[in-house]
């Protein structure tokens, strides 16, 4: 088994090559490890060299090819990375996921929490927050698709431009950028499909802005 420095530096190069089709500089292994000196980095590639797992391409500056990758981590990064998965863990936030909440023809509003999701503490800022489930395609010129779940706010007031969960008449919920224009307010889609619609501003009540969203591609 390799040991941690030999193990960080074999895949510092690997992911290096693969990503930029370069070998990395020794200043660049160097930094990457936190050594001091560039012995200490030809001390390491000597001994990956030794057992197999890089060569050293002749004639060419920085030319090193990654010939295997071992098949086990040593233990002190196995841990290491579990005490770390452990602190992202212990930093997430959970808040309540209200279903669906439709990106088109509004629907009824929702009431009742139905599931929790995990954000990390960082995603989220002072105040209250909710997930919804987007269903329907009016704004996706504002780049919310069917299926995207939206981290929302909960305020009860918006700035023009906005993009909101509005309920209208107390009933229907919907995700709509909105402007106010005297007394009414008008809630408008991000798909020109679609058209804004106008109600006066005591039918239409504010129920959180959006503060980011979660993709998930299949």
């Amino acid at each position: 088994m390799l040991t941690p420095k030999q193990y960080r530096l074999l895949m510092f190069i690997h992911k290096t090559t693969r990503e930029t089709g370069c070998c990395p500089s020794f200043d660049e292994m160097k930094e990457a490890l936190g050594l001091k000196s560039k012995s200490g980095i030809h001390a390491l590639l000597d001994a990956l060299v030794e057992r197999g797992f890089i060569r050293k391409l002749p004639h060419k500056a920085r030319a090193l090819e990654v010939l295997k990758l071992p098949k086990l981590k040593p233990s002190s990064i196995v841990a290491e990375e579990k005490a770390k998965e452990k602190l992202v863990a212990a930093n997430d936030v959970e808040i309540p996921l209200y279903g669906k909440i439709a990106a088109g023809t509004p629907i009824e509003a929702i009431a009742n929490e139905t599931d929790k999701i995990s954000l990390p503490a960082d995603m989220l800022g002072n105040g209250e927050y909710y997930a919804l489930k987007i269903e329907g395609d009016s704004m996706i010129e504002a780049g919310i698709l069917n299926g995207d779940t939206v981290i929302i706010k909960k305020a009860d007031t918006a700035q023009n431009g906005d993009i909101v969960v509005a309920l209208v008449d107390n009933s229907e919920a919907t995700l709509k950028q909105i402007k106010k224009d005297g007394t009414d307010v008008l809630l408008i889609p991000k798909n020109e499909a679609y058209e804004t619609r106008r109600f006066p501003a005591t039918r239409v009540k504010v129920q959180g802005i959006l503060s980011s969203l979660i993709r998930t591609y299949h």
